[in-house]
């Protein structure tokens, strides 16, 4: 039976940690916000109080924090339950840059580290039918296999370890520049004085269409914003894919633009909501 320690049970870390603890595996999970996790206990994980103590025996250690610095304060807290061998999975999106730094953190201490984040929001996490994004040696692919499986529908392996986030910027970029796409279309709409919902049903069917568009234009038109991936976290990510680009020579003006929509929506009050409330910064009214 695959132990795994899960460092963070936000919004994804606590439906990945379920699906593991319903699949039979021993689960150990650590939150900052201690509450946040206890939830897992009804599914038999057990709520550990530090990072130390998640770690400690565990075969996997799975990471999913909101970036690169909560990823190396939780491990770096956890460094004295870490043995060597252990094999990290880090399945946060933290940037090209971040995602080096924490596989020069896992060889200090002697952990097998794969770079694995997902792509796929919520809903995807609670059903398992994430996509990872793994890189990294070989040797751990055998000890992952039932983590991975219990929390994707598939699993793409790439090479070393950082091609993972390489991929899931450009993935990412395209989620969050079609979101921004589609709740300016609408709000184009709305301030032409027309209903929203005729630009949804021009589109239905025809070769615009795409489950995406039907998913957040239903957010958008009923106003029913309970986070899948928030605004705030959508901002981050434009910032890490604009680093990305700009350390390989790649303008990326749409992710850009992007960006500032998600910063004007979250200086409206919606940081917390689903990136869909991107639709606001439309509007000088929140």
């Amino acid at each position: 039976m695959t132990s795994v320690a899960v460092l963070g049970t936000g919004l994804m870390g606590l439906p990945m940690g379920r699906n593991l603890a319903r699949a039979g595996m021993r689960v150990r999970a650590w939150n900052r916000t201690r509450d946040k996790a206890l939830p897992l206990e009804a599914d038999g994980a057990v709520v550990a109080h530090s990072p130390v103590e998640a770690v400690e025996g565990a075969d996997v250690i799975l990471t999913m924090l909101s970036d690169g610095d909560a990823v190396r304060e939780a491990v770096t807290a956890a460094a004295p339950g870490l043995r060597d061998g252990q094999v990290w999975a880090q399945m946060s999106t933290v940037g090209v840059p971040a995602a080096e730094h924490l596989a020069s953190l896992a060889a200090e201490h002697g952990l097998t580290y794969v770079d694995a984040p997902v792509q796929g929001t919520r809903q995807p996490a609670e059903q398992g039918k994430l996509v990872i994004l793994a890189s990294g040696p070989a040797s751990a692919r055998e000890v992952l296999e039932p983590v991975f499986g219990a929390l994707g529908q598939r699993t793409l392996w790439l090479g070393d370890a950082g091609a993972g986030t390489r991929l899931k910027m450009a993935t990412v970029s395209y989620g969050i520049s079609l979101t921004a796409v589609v709740a300016e279309a609408l709000s184009l709409a709305r301030g032409l004085g027309l209903d929203p919902d005729l630009v949804r049903q021009v589109i239905t069917g025809g070769p615009m269409d795409n489950a995406y568009f039907q998913a957040k234009s239903a957010a958008i038109l009923s106003g029913d914003f309970t986070p899948s991936f928030t605004v705030r976290n959508a901002e981050k990510d434009t910032r890490l894919i604009r680093e990305a680009g700009e350390g390989v020579g790649v303008r990326l003006d749409v992710v850009a633009a992007a960006g500032e929509r998600f910063r004007r929506a979250v200086a409206q009050g919606h940081g917390d909501e689903d990136m869909a409330a991107t639709y606001f910064a439309s509007f000088d009214e929140a």
